[in-house]
């Protein structure tokens, strides 16, 4: 079966190289654009290491662009990690469609940091979905999906790296063996039950300390690595990534003990041990030598 992959950084790579691994036929790869200043995608590396065509359109919306997608005359596309909209003219002109891999269980947490937005919120259990993609944002018929635990101390970047990022090439691997197997399901998503989340950004990830010391450190557990969940010190940013919630009283955002390694600060019913922060301008260190530093002692308030 003729496949094209269609993704873009580790994940797309590890997909593809996966497929091809196992002897699947791989005719050419699709990834995003480059962009200036940055190091070529880790996509299109490998796919030009092993003489595979690479095609890198700004926009799908044009002709030309169908045009070329149905030279290469696939029987499959598979989208690993796809952030520009692919509409149906390309998606359908596989003789089995196209495929993609979104990080939570859809309906459920529909768009770009589906991640980020379960442990925010506290959730205990998300997972992944192979579903064949549409029109819509993340509406198309479900193929498979795959549950995990989010534990009390995962991050955004434990679940995606330790959980979701293997299991994920595992799910699209298994997809398409569904799919020649011609035994690939298309069950339609229950509307009622779906969720549409934006962006996780800087603005959605700044610190209240005087929030539960629960909704706190999810905050900070899920923006971590990226957004990053911050506060200020100083009248200047300060992001806070590896984190502990601790027991301790004071007022909300008040460092209530320094060490050579961390900081404790208050939240409501409880308190933060912090680990590692970076400051303004400057890049990760651990939370004590941040506050020898910049002269952080107990009594002093964040945010």
């Amino acid at each position: 079966m003729r496949i094209i992959v269609h993704g873009q950084q580790a994940f797309g790579k590890a997909v593809c190289e996966a497929l091809i691994d196992r002897g699947d036929d791989v005719t050419a790869v699709y990834c995003a654009p480059e962009k200036e200043g940055r190091k070529t995608d880790p996509l299109k590396e490998y796919a030009q290491s092993r003489d595979l065509p690479v095609f890198q359109p700004k926009s799908y919306r044009k002709q030309e662009v169908w045009d070329q997608f149905a030279e290469l005359k696939p029987e499959l596309c598979v989208m690993a990690f796809v952030t520009l909209f692919v509409p149906e003219e390309v998606l359908n002109t596989p003789t089995h469609g196209t495929i993609q891999y979104h990080p939570s269980l859809l309906p459920l947490h529909r768009g770009p940091s589906s991640i980020n937005w379960p442990i925010i919120w506290g959730s205990t259990r998300t997972g992944l979905t192979i579903f064949w993609p549409d029109n819509g944002l993340d509406t198309g018929p479900v193929l498979l999906q795959k549950e995990i635990e989010i534990t009390p101390d995962d991050t955004m970047g434990t679940v995606y790296f330790d959980k979701l990022f293997n299991l994920g090439v595992e799910a699209l691997l298994e997809g398409v063996d569904m799919v020649k197997a011609g035994n690939a399901p298309k069950m339609v998503q229950d509307e009622s039950k779906a969720t549409y989340e934006g962006w996780c950004k800087k603005e959605n990830v700044e610190i209240d300390w005087n929030k539960p010391v629960d909704e706190v450190y999810n905050l900070i557990r899920g923006a971590n690595p990226a957004p990053g969940a911050w506060t200020t010190h100083g009248g200047k940013t300060l992001q806070i990534f590896d984190a502990a919630k601790t027991d301790g009283g004071g007022t909300p955002g008040e460092v209530i003990e320094v060490s050579a390694e961390t900081i404790t600060v208050a939240a409501q019913g409880g308190a933060v041990l912090v680990k590692r922060v970076r400051p303004e301008g400057a890049g990760k260190v651990p939370a004590g030598e941040f506050a020898a530093g910049a002269g952080l002692q107990t009594g002093a308030k964040l945010g």
